[in-house]
C-alpha cells in the first residue's frame, strides 16, 4: 500500500526504496503505523506470537521486527509526524525488547542445560545488561550501535531446582559468558534477513582484552583501582536494562563517574579526548561529520558531560542520562544561560534530524555528509531544504554556535608562566635588588616579608609531587602579581599561602587556579576583602568550583529556584541526616560564597544583601523543619502544625554573613502528644543548625526570646504565646516584636502570629511609662558593652545604631495605636521615613536619621568583612552621622 509519507522515504532513502519493493506486505503493515507511534507493547507482541521455536527463529524474527519499526519510524519522522524525542525513543525501545526477548530466551536454553546461576545462598541470578553511549540515555539513533557491558551480581555455580536432574553444573562465569555471547549474536549476525543492532562491548572493563562479563567485585575493583577518565565520562550514561540488584550497581558506579569534591581535572580529560577526536577528524578528513566534526553532535555531549562530571556529585539533578535534559538542569542550576541551552538544544535537534537523514540513505553508520549530487539532493529534500546550499548555510549557523560555546566551556588556558617577570622570584634566581624592586613595583612595600612569606610557603609545599609542584610554580607568579595590586597585599599574601599549602595535595584546585586567570582574579579579590572569607575557602576548598564560571557567580539568586535545587538535592538522600546535614552546610557555603563576590564587586547595596542572606536563611530553615519532622521516630500527623519565628537580624531581614538566628518556636495542635513530639522536633532542628560537621555548621541559634526566655519551654501553644504576650512580657519582648516574622512552618500559625503581634503593637500605652521603660532597657545595654577604647562603637555608642534602633521600637510602640502603618515589618530606614511622613518627628530629621542609619551599617558591614572582633571608628571620621542619630534621640527620647 502506497501512501504519501512511505513515497517520501522511497525518495529520501535508497535502503527504503529497496525495502518496500522486496517486501510490499512490509510496507502494508507500515502503512497501518504511521498514525501513531509504535509503542513498545507492539513490539513485544510482535515477538510473543508465535513463539520462537529455536535461535533461527529467534533471529528471524528480531530482524523483522527491526524491518517494520525502521520503515514505520523513517516515514513518520520524514512526514513530519514524529519528532526527535519519539524516534530515538522508538529505537531505544525495540533495542531494549530486542535485547529482553534474546535474553530471556538464550537464559531459559542455558539453564535447561547447566542449571540456574545461583549465589552463596542459592538464590537465581540473572544477567545485568547495561547500556552505555546513546542507548543509556534513551537517544538511540536509526543505524547506531549498541555499547553495552554484561554484568551479573555474584560469582557462584549453576544448580538445578530438582537436584536429581541430569544437568552439568558450570560456574556462573562461565554460564555468563556463554549467555553473553549467544546475546551479541542474536542481535549483531548478519543473516539472510540483515542485522538487528551491531553489538560494541568495547566500553567494559579492560577493553577487548577483558572478560566477556563479569561480577559486580570485579567491576569495582576495577573501576576503583584502575578506571580511566574517559570511562568516568563513558559511565555517565550506563543504564541497567535487565536483571536486578540495580540500586547495588549503582552504589559501585555512582561514586566513580560522580566526585563528592571539585573534579577540574575533569575538563582536562575531556579536553584532551576532545583533541585526540579532532586529530583522528583531521586525519581521515572527516571535517564533514556531523557528529565528531567540529561543532558537531559530540561537542554538545562533551559540553554538558562535563558539569556532570565536575559538579554531579554535589547536584544530584545532574546525574541523569540524556543530553536534553542534563542542558535543562545546568539552566535551572545557574551554570549555563538560557540562550546558551536553546543554542545548543537547537543545534542538538537539528544535527540529530541530519543524522538520522544521513543514515537513512543507505541504512548505514555514519556521520558523514555524502559527496555525491544524488545523495546531496535527497538529503536537503528530507531535511525540508530547496536545495543542498541551504542545508549547508543552516548546518553552519548551528555548527558555530555550538563550537563557539564549546571552546568558551574548554578553551585551554595559557599555564606557561616561565615568561612572567616574578617567576625569577618566585623561583628564588634573580639577585637581592632586583628581586626587591621587581616586588616593589609589583606593590609590595616591605619585600623581605614577601620573600618569607614565600620561603615558608616553599618548605611547606616541598614534599609535593613532582607534577604537582610545576602546577604550583606556574600558579604562583601571576598570583603575585594579582595580590600586589590589592589593598593590603601583605596580609592577602598570608591568606593565599594558608590556602595553597591547605589545597597543596589537591592538585586539581591548585591547577582550576593556574589554568583560569579569571578565577585566581576573583579568588584574590574574596581573600583581599575579608578573613572571615578566606576562612571559609580554605576550610571548605570545594567552594573554589564556584570560581570557574564568572557569570554563574554574579547572577542575582533566584530563591524559588534554588529552594527547588535544594529540595531535589535533600531528596537524593533519604534517610541520610548525615548527607543531608552537609547538603545543607554546602549549599549555605556557595550562597554564601557567591553574594560575597557580588559584594566585594559592588553589584549589592547593604539592603539587598541582608535581604538575600535572610532569604538563604529562611530557605534553610523550611529545609530543615521538614527533614527533622520527616526523621522524626515518632509522629501523631503528617503535616507538622508547627512554625518558626525570626527575631532580631532574622526578623527584620538585616543578617549579616555570620549572624546568628533569634528563633522561637510556636504550635498548634491539641492533640495530647504535641507539646511533646514539638518539643522534641524543635531540639532536632537545633540540632541540625548547630551540629558541627566536617562542612562546618549551619547556623548558631539563640532561643532566648521565647515566653520567660532560657527558663521557658522550648517551644510554645499559641494560645500560651497569645496569653505571655498579652499579660506577661516585659516592654523589651514587645520592642523585640517590632522586627519579628513567621519564617516558615505552617501558615496559618503564621498569620496567627501576624495578628498577635500587630494586635500588641496597637495596644494604647502611657508615653511616660513606655518612655521610662526603654530607657532603662537601652542604658541595661549600654552597661553590658562597655567601650574603654578611644575609638567610637557604631553599634554601642551613644549615637549609633542600637541608639536608632531604640528609636524606631519607642515611636512604633507609642504611635501604633494611632498609626497602624508602624506596625509593618519595614526595616527601620522605612519605618522612620513613615514616622517622618506622619508628623511624628520633622521630616527633615527623618530621612537624615535614616541615611546616617544607612551609613553606619554600611560601614560596620566593611569593618566586620575586614575582619576586626569590634566595628570602631575614630569618632571624628563619623562625626556628623552620630550627630544626626543623637538629634533623633534627642527629638524622640530626650527630656
Amino acid at each position: 500500500m502506497s501512501t504519501p509519507a512511505l513515497d517520501r522515504v522511497a525518495r529520501c532513502s535508497r535502503y527504503g526504496r529497496r525495502l518496500q519493493a522486496a517486501q510490499p506486505q512490509l510496507a502494508d503493515a507500515a502503512a497501518g503505523q504511521l498514525g501513531h507511534p509504535f509503542t513498545r507493547a507492539a513490539m513485544q507482541a510482535f515477538l510473543a506470537e508465535p513463539a520462537c521455536v529455536d535461535e533461527a527463529a529467534l533471529h528471524q524474527r528480531l530482524r523483522q521486527l527491526r524491518q517494520r519499526v525502521w520503515l514505520a519510524v523513517t516515514a513518520r519522522d520524514l512526514a513530519g509526524s514524529a519528532d526527535l524525542a519519539e524516534v530515538v525513543a522508538t529505537w531505544s525501545a525495540l533495542a531494549e525488547v530486542c535485547i529482553a526477548a534474546a535474553l530471556d530466551f538464550h537464559h531459559t536454553a542455558l539453564a535447561a542445560r547447566h542449571g540456574e546461576p545461583r549465589d552463596e545462598h542459592g538464590q537465581p541470578q540473572q544477567m545485568v545488561v547495561v547500556a552505555m553511549g546513546k542507548l543509556g540515555g534513551g537517544e538511540l539513533n536509526v543505524s547506531s550501535d549498541i555499547d553495552l557491558v554484561y554484568l551479573y551480581p555474584e560469582e557462584g555455580d549453576t544448580a538445578a531446582d530438582d537436584p536429581a536432574s541430569a544437568i552439568r553444573p558450570i560456574s556462573n562465569h562461565e554460564f555468563f559468558v556463554r549467555l553473553g555471547r549467544k546475546l551479541t549474536a542474536a542481535l549483531g549476525e548478519n543473516t539472510a534477513d540483515g542485522y538487528v543492532f551491531r553489538v560494541d562491548l568495547r566500553l567494559r572493563p579492560w577493553g577487548d582484552s577483558g572478560p566477556f562479563a563479569m561480577g559486580f567485585a570485579m567491576l569495582e575493583d576495577y573501576l576503583m583501582a584502575q578506571g580511566r577518565p574517559w570511562e568516568r565520562y563513558a559511565w555517565i550514561k550506563a543504564r541497567p536494562l535487565t536483571g536486578i540488584r540495580h540500586d547495588e550497581l549503582a552504589s559501585i558506579v555512582r561514586p566513580f563517574v560522580f566526585r563528592k569534591y571539585l573534579d577540574f581535572g575533569a575538563f582536562a580529560a575531556i579536553r584532551d579526548l576532545h583533541v585526540q577526536i579532532r586529530r583522528e577528524v583531521a586525519r581521515r578528513e572527516m571535517a564533514h561529520d556531523v557528529k565528531l566534526g567540529p561543532g558537531g553532535i559530540r561537542e554538545i555531549e562533551f559540553t554538558a558531560q562535563v558539569f556532570q562530571l565536575i559538579r554531579g556529585g554535589q547536584i544530584a539533578a545532574l546525574q541523569q542520562r540524556p543530553t536534553l535534559t542534563v542542558l535543562g538542569q545546568l539552566v535551572k542550576n545557574g551554570l549555563m544561560t538560557a540562550e546558551a541551552q536553546q543554542e545548543l538544544a537547537a543545534a542538538y535537534d537539528f544535527l540529530r534530524q541530519l543524522e538520522h537523514r544521513i543514515q537513512y540513505l543507505d541504512d548505514a553508520q555514519t556521520q558523514l555528509l555524502p559527496d555525491d549530487a544524488e545523495s546531496q539532493a535527497m538529503l536537503a529534500e528530507a531535511m525540508g531544504f530547496p536545495g543542498y546550499t541551504a542545508l549547508l548555510v543552516a548546518l553552519d549557523r548551528h555548527r558555530n554556535k555550538v563550537t563557539r560555546h564549546f571552546e568558551q566551556v574548554f578553551a585551554a588556558p595559557q599555564t606557561d608562566q616561565n615568561s612572567h617577570p616574578l617567576t625569577v622570584v618566585c623561583c628564588g634566581t634573580a639577585d637581592a635588588a632586583a628581586t626587591h624592586a621587581l616586588l616593589e613595583n609589583a606593590g609590595y612595600g616591605d619585600p623581605e616579608r614577601v620573600l618569607s612569606s614565600l620561603d615558608t610557603l616553599r618548605q611547606n609545599t616541598a614534599r609535593l609531587a613532582e607534577s604537582t609542584q610545576l602546577i604550583l610554580n606556574a600558579l604562583l607568579p601571576p598570583a603575585l602579581e594579582i595580590i600586589g595590586s590589592q589593598r593590603d597585599p601583605q596580609a592577602t599574601l598570608d591568606r593565599f599561602a594558608a590556602l595553597v599549602q591547605a589545597i597543596a595535595r589537591r592538585s586539581t584546585y591548585l591547577a582550576l587556579l593556574a589554568e583560569y586567570p579569571a578565577a585566581l582574579r576573583q579568588l584574590v579579590r574574596l581573600l583581599a576583602a575579608s578573613p572571615w572569607a578566606a576562612q571559609m575557602i580554605t576550610q571548605q576548598p570545594q567552594l573554589l568550583d564556584e570560581l570557574i564560571a564568572p557569570q554563574h557567580l554574579m547572577s542575582i539568586p533566584d530563591w524559588a529556584q534554588l529552594a527547588a535545587q535544594l529540595h531535589d538535592e535533600l531528596d537524593a538522600h533519604p534517610g541520610d541526616t548525615e548527607a543531608q546535614m552537609d547538603a545543607l552546610r554546602r549549599f549555605k557555603q556557595v550562597q554564601t560564597l557567591r553574594l560575597l563576590a557580588q559584594d566585594v564587586a559592588g553589584r549589592l547595596t547593604l539592603e539587598a544583601l541582608s535581604d538575600h542572606l535572610s532569604y538563604l536563611a529562611d530557605t534553610l530553615l523550611a529545609e530543615t523543619l521538614a527533614r527533622c519532622w520527616a526523621g522524626l521516630k515518632t509522629r501523631h500527623r503528617d503535616t507538622p502544625r508547627f512554625a518558626v519565628i525570626g527575631y532580631g537580624k532574622l526578623g527584620g531581614k538585616e543578617l549579616g554573613y555570620a549572624s546568628d538566628l533569634d528563633i522561637v518556636f510556636l504550635y498548634d495542635d491539641t492533640d495530647e502528644r504535641a507539646q511533646e513530639t514539638y518539643a522534641r522536633l524543635a531540639q532536632r532542628i537545633n540540632t541540625w543548625l548547630g551540629t558541627l560537621t566536617s562542612t562546618g555548621i549551619l547556623y548558631e541559634t539563640d532561643l532566648r526570646l521565647r515566653p520567660d526566655g532560657a527558663s521557658g519551654l522550648l517551644v510554645s501553644s499559641t494560645e500560651a504565646f497569645r496569653d505571655y504576650q498579652l499579660h506577661h512580657a516585659w516592654v523589651w519582648e514587645h520592642q523585640a516584636l517590632t522586627r519579628a516574622r513567621f519564617v516558615c512552618g505552617d501558615a496559618t500559625i503564621g498569620a496567627a502570629f501576624e495578628a498577635l503581634r500587630r494586635e500588641i503593637l496597637r495596644l494604647p500605652r502611657d508615653a511616660a511609662k513606655l518612655r521610662e521603660e526603654v530607657l532603662a532597657m537601652r542604658e541595661k545595654m549600654r552597661a553590658g558593652h562597655v567601650n574603654d577604647s578611644e575609638l567610637f562603637d557604631l553599634k554601642h555608642d551613644s549615637g549609633g545604631i542600637v541608639d536608632a534602633e531604640f528609636c524606631v521600637q519607642y515611636l512604633v510602640l507609642r504611635h501604633c495605636a494611632t498609626h497602624p502603618e508602624l506596625a509593618d515589618n519595614a526595616g527601620n530606614i522605612a519605618l522612620l521615613q513613615r514616622a517622618g511622613t506622619a508628623g511624628l518627628i520633622p521630616a527633615d530629621t527623618a530621612q537624615a536619621a535614616a541615611d546616617a542609619y544607612r551609613e553606619l551599617r554600611r560601614q560596620q558591614h566593611a569593618i566586620k568583612l575586614s575582619g576586626a572582633e569590634y566595628a570602631r571608628v575614630p569618632p571624628a571620621a563619623v562625626e556628623n552621622v552620630r550627630d544626626v542619630v543623637r538629634a533623633l534621640w534627642n527629638t524622640v527620647l530626650g527630656n
